[in-house]
């Protein structure tokens, strides 16, 4: 049985409650939430582990290389796109008879200097912060307390997944499914890649483009 110090306890208690507070407390949501909660949880990482808070999310140098981010996970990330596009979409559409409520991106539609500027957002809050918030320091802090089993693994999968789609209510039921099957997948990258941070978060970068692509040229 694993063995925590009251600091490996306590400051990830502290850690995960400040960021429910950010994401449910009365301050209304900001669109740059995301790039406060990463910054708390280097923080908290750099408190919890004495000076490696990069290293233990999963930014290693050794990763870090232009094979991996300008080929690989574009590549991954187009397949993972269609099978976006041609099954999941399709398939819980089909499921819940409802299709996914994309209407908060109209205004981006045919609106180059808008997708320019929601690239550089979504990379930061999503691709960046989401990564970090989700697999970086919750899948990696479940991993620590609960270990690598298989059945370990896939409950945390299952559970950080979920979360995750529940956090995307602004697409409606379809598109919260939707995005827990796709974090589902970025998790298992994640894991199956050996924790390289670096990695998945250019997937989920080159995934959001390829679909603000799709939105600037009104194919959603």
């Amino acid at each position: 049985m694993n063995k925590f110090t009251l600091r490996q306890i306590l400051i990830p208690f502290i850690t995960t409650s400040m960021i429910i507070f950010i994401w449910f407390g009365p301050i209304p949501r900001n669109p740059l939430e995301n790039i406060l909660i990463s910054i708390l949880i280097i923080f908290a990482n750099y408190l919890e582990f004495g000076g490696k808070p990069f290293f233990r999310l999963g930014f290693r140098c050794e990763k870090f290389t232009l094979k991996n981010i300008l080929v690989l996970a574009p590549l991954i990330s187009l397949a993972l796109f269609a099978f976006y596009v041609f099954v999941v979409v399709p398939g819980i559409t089909k499921l819940t008879g409802v299709p996914i409520d994309y209407s908060s991106f109209d205004r981006l539609e045919g609106n180059l200097q808008g997708c320019l500027i929601a690239l550089i957002v979504v990379w930061a809050t999503a691709a960046f912060g989401e990564e970090i918030i989700f697999r970086g320091y919750f899948m990696r802090q479940l991993v620590k307390f609960f270990g690598e089993s298989k059945v370990s693994i896939l409950l945390n999968i299952v559970l950080l997944s979920s979360f995750f789609g529940f956090m995307h209510g602004y697409q409606g039921i379809t598109g919260q499914l939707v995005a827990g099957v796709i974090g589902a997948l970025l998790a298992t990258i994640f894991y199956l890649r050996k924790y390289d941070l670096w990695f998945v978060i250019a997937v989920h970068g080159f995934f959001d483009t390829f679909a603000l692509a799709c939105i600037y040229f009104g194919m959603t």
